[in-house]
């Protein structure tokens, strides 16, 4: 079996990729504070970019290997979403269940409410083949005292060549209203997933 060496996915052209490291938005947060000399704008900028720090590092706690988003402002409101690539292992002799996948990506558990529009099922990836995808209205803690009413979908594909390791594409999106169209958005983003091996040739499961 051909084994993968790295993943790529196709987010939409406005979509911007984000820097996990966290250096991009350190230089930002210098170049902000430098451009005012009021004290209550400078508290403005720390607080904004302390919540971007905090949702870095969830990210990168939870295993995130990829992230882009998009905020874009159409004639008829403001479409926010984002798409990322988590990396997930299982434990030795177990198999990635509903309530592992939960505590490894911090999503509902048995001690939250499930949401009710959740859905658990299959889908076929063109570059990928026959793989898991969980979908429903989420509430997620963005940070440590803001949380927002997710759209979500997530999509689990075994990494090719290994026993216990998994990629788990994670689509969101706070605009509830616009739950079809989002969820085509994510389904398109998904399927443009593949795994490459280090010829650069499409692994497929």
């Amino acid at each position: 079996m051909r084994t993968a060496e790295r993943f790529l996915v196709n987010v939409p052209a406005s979509w911007t990729e984000a820097d996990l490291t966290g250096e991009a938005l350190a230089r930002t947060r210098r170049e902000a504070l430098a451009a005012t000399d009021d004290p209550r704008a400078k508290a403005a900028v720390n607080d904004m970019f302390r919540q971007g720090r905090e949702i870095s590092r969830a990210a990168r706690k939870h295993g995130a290997l990829y992230a882009a988003g998009t905020a874009t402002q159409y004639e008829d409101g403001l479409f926010l979403a984002y798409a990322m690539v988590f990396a997930v292992s299982t434990p030795e002799g177990m198999e990635l269940t509903l309530p592992l996948l939960s505590r490894q990506l911090g999503l509902p558990t048995a001690k939250h409410k499930v949401p009710a529009d959740r859905v658990v099922g299959a889908v076929t990836l063109e570059n990928v083949g026959r793989v898991a995808r969980v979908t429903g209205t989420e509430e997620t803690p963005l940070t440590a005292d803001v949380k927002a009413k997710l759209l979500t979908m997530h999509t689990i594909m075994p990494v090719p060549g290994t026993t216990r390791e998994y990629l788990v594409v994670t689509c969101a999106s706070p605009n509830l209203p616009l739950k079809e169209e989002a969820y085509d958005l994510f389904d398109a983003i998904t399927g443009t997933f593949r795994f490459v091996s280090a010829d650069g040739t499409v692994v497929p499961l």
